[in-house]
Parts: structure tokens; C-alpha cells; sequence
């Protein structure tokens, strides 16, 4: 018994290392490049598609390395990663419904705004919008690169491997801090663009407590669906609306206002109330990481 318990200790220890290189690694490979360019310039952008992308080739077999024998015979390397065919549709939709609603605030400011109105040139005979975005490097990594390469390495290389160690209920916490800390790079990238100290470090704390919580948010979708997709499309969705412009409600309209304000509520109350039973194992097919 003594020598399994050092064993199961040294495995756990091994697990976090391992998660905690791949956060190194990933932010690490953002920064290879020597250049005094801004992140928005295209030659950084398309040198930084290109290393993350190299981190996404290696990242399932690093984490493969580190998987013990137990792990991995519990299902396929790519269960273990959330690619999956069953499920796959309502892992697709129920978890972009449910962070709508959690977005039911911002998203009635757009449609009192007009704002909604660019959604529906995707439908029109000119899409302009959309083709425009497409071709734009900045739209495409916050709304296509950053998403699928976090969601990939943070959720589906980094979970299967805390999990070796951890209850799920304490792994969507513990992973998503590591998340939130690879965030604070941008604090260089702010006081290289003119920011002091103090101003980059309350931003990157900011960052770090926000980008920890939708990590936490983002892990409990992918170990209750057992899908990758699920944590990515509520990702793109999250990077598409962006963080609640609290400030913008005074310029609306005084019944508007009361009527935004009613929808962050509702929304908040919707969600928590929607969480558990929209994201039930079973309607995944999820017989891996979280009991029905």
C-alpha cells in the first residue's frame, strides 16, 4: 500500500509538471521569433499561427508520454481528446446556446444598438462582412487560431492528464489557473506599447481572473460532454462578444437601460439555472471523464 501511494503521488506530480511545461511551451512558442513588430503586425501573426501550430502537432503526443497505462485504457487516444462522432451535434449547439444566454445582456445591447443587423449579412447576397473578416489576420486569431489552439492544448492535452491525479471537480478549477497565468505575457506586450508597470500589471490581472473563470467555464463543458468541440464554439462565441461593456448601458435609452440590465440578470440566473442539465453526460454519450 505504501508503495502505491508513492507511486499515485509521483504520478500526480508528474501530471501537473507536465501541464505546467505545456503552458511554458505554448507561450513560449509565441515569443521564438526576434522581432520588434506589434502582436496585430501580419508578419507576427502569421509567425505565431505557425509556432502554435507546431504546438498543436506535438501536443497529443506529450501528452500520450505522460497518459499512464490505467488512463489510457479507459478509451482511444482521441476520446481522451474529445474527438468524437456521437454527441458530436449537441456538444455543437447546446453549449453555443447556453453561453448565449449567459451573454443575454451584451447581446440585447447589440439588437437595440443594430449591431445584430451584421449577423444577418451572412444570409444576404453580400456577404461583405463576413468575406471581409476572413480576410483579416487579427479577426481569424481571436476568433479561429487563439480559440482552437488554447482549447486544444489547455482542454483537450492538459484535462486528460490532471485527471490522472485529480477529481473533475477540482481539475476545472486547478488547469484553468494555468490558463489564466499564460495570459499574463500580454502584460510585456502592454508596456511595450507605451503602458507602465502598475497599468499592465492591474490589466493582466484583470486578464488572469477572467480568462481563469472562462477556463474553469470552458473545462467543465469538455469533461461533462466529453467533446472538444464543445469548449470551442463556446470559446469563439466568448472571443466574438468579448468582455461586457458595462459602460456602454448609460448611452442607451432609460426604459433600454432597464431592459438590459433585467437581461444580464435574467441571462446570469438562466445559466446557472441551465448548466447542469444542459451539459448532462448522458446526452453526449460521455462515459469517460464525468459519471451520469
Amino acid at each position: 500500500m505504501e508503495l502505491l501511494a508513492i507511486f499515485d503521488h509521483s504520478t500526480c506530480i508528474f501530471s501537473i509538471l507536465a501541464c505546467i511545461l505545456l503552458t511554458i511551451s505554448y507561450v513560449a512558442s509565441l515569443y521564438i521569433w526576434r522581432t520588434n513588430l506589434s502582436r496585430d503586425h501580419p508578419s507576427t501573426i502569421k509567425r505565431r499561427f505557425f509556432s502554435v501550430s507546431c504546438m498543436m502537432l506535438l501536443a497529443p503526443f506529450f501528452m500520450k508520454y505522460f497518459l499512464t497505462k490505467e488512463t489510457l485504457s479507459k478509451g482511444e487516444l482521441l476520446e481522451h481528446l474529445g474527438l468524437r462522432t456521437s454527441g458530436w451535434i449537441q456538444a455543437t449547439l447546446l453549449p453555443l446556446f447556453l453561453t448565449a444566454i449567459l451573454f443575454l445582456g451584451p447581446l440585447t445591447m447589440q439588437f437595440l444598438s443594430g449591431i445584430w443587423k451584421l449577423y444577418t449579412k451572412f444570409f444576404s447576397t453580400e456577404p461583405l462582412y463576413w468575406l471581409a473578416s476572413w480576410q483579416d489576420l487579427v479577426w481569424l486569431r481571436n476568433h479561429i487560431m487563439a480559440p482552437l489552439s488554447e482549447e486544444w492544448v489547455f482542454r483537450a492535452c492538459m484535462m486528460p492528464l490532471l485527471l490522472q491525479c485529480l477529481k473533475a471537480e477540482v481539475a476545472i478549477f486547478t488547469g484553468p489557473l494555468l490558463f489564466g497565468t499564460a495570459h499574463f505575457h500580454h502584460m510585456f506586450e502592454q508596456m511595450k506599447s507605451g503602458y507602465d508597470f502598475k497599468t499592465a500589471l492591474m490589466v493582466s490581472s484583470f486578464q488572469f481572473t477572467y480568462t481563469s473563470l472562462f477556463g474553469a467555464y470552458s473545462a467543465y463543458l469538455f469533461l461533462r460532454t466529453g467533446h472538444f468541440v464543445a469548449p470551442l464554439v463556446a470559446h469563439i462565441f466568448c472571443n466574438h462578444m468579448g468582455f461586457p461593456n458595462f459602460g456602454e448601458i448609460p448611452q442607451f435609452q432609460p426604459l433600454q437601460r432597464i431592459l438590459i440590465i433585467c437581461n444580464f440578470i435574467i441571462g446570469f440566473i438562466l445559466w446557472c439555472l441551465l448548466l447542469t442539465p444542459l451539459t448532462t453526460p448522458g446526452i453526449y454519450d460521455n462515459r469517460l471523464y464525468w459519471e451520469t
